[in-house]
C-alpha cells in the first residue's frame, strides 16, 4: 500500500508551480502604463459663475421674493410672506410658465398626461 505522506508534497508542488507560472504569465500581459497629458487651459470666458444658481433677493413690505437664474434664464422664484409659509413657483418645463409648489420635495406627484377622453 502506497504512503499517502509522500503524495502531499508531490501535490504541493505541483500546485505552487501551476501558481507561479500562472502569476508569471499574468506579470508578462500587463499593459505599459503611460502618463495622460494634463487638461487644456480653461477658457478665460467660461467661468465656473455661470454654472451656479444667480439669487436676487427683493424684498418689500408684505413679503420677501428670492429670483434664481442659471445663465440669466429664471427657472424658481422662492415667494416668503411676512405672515404664513413660503412657496416656490417653479418653472418645470422650461418653457417660462412657472407652477406654484408648497415645497421642493419630490413626493408624489400624479401623471399629468391623457390616457382617454370621453
Amino acid at each position: 500500500m502506497p504512503n499517502p505522506r509522500k503524495k502531499i508534497p508531490l501535490i504541493a508542488a505541483v500546485l505552487l508551480a501551476a501558481c507561479c507560472s500562472v502569476a508569471y504569465a499574468a506579470a508578462q500581459t500587463q499593459p505599459q502604463l503611460q502618463l495622460l497629458p494634463p487638461p487644456p487651459p480653461m477658457n478665460p470666458n467660461e467661468q465656473d459663475g455661470d454654472l451656479e444658481p444667480q439669487v436676487t433677493i427683493i424684498k418689500k413690505a408684505e413679503q420677501t421674493v428670492e429670483e434664481y437664474r442659471i445663465g440669466g434664464k429664471l427657472y424658481m422664484i422662492r415667494v416668503t410672506p411676512t405672515v404664513g409659509a413660503p412657496y416656490y413657483m417653479v418653472d418645470d418645463l422650461g418653457d417660462g410658465s412657472f407652477v406654484r409648489h408648497d415645497t421642493l420635495s419630490p413626493g408624489v406627484r400624479p401623471p399629468r398626461w391623457v390616457i382617454h377622453r370621453f
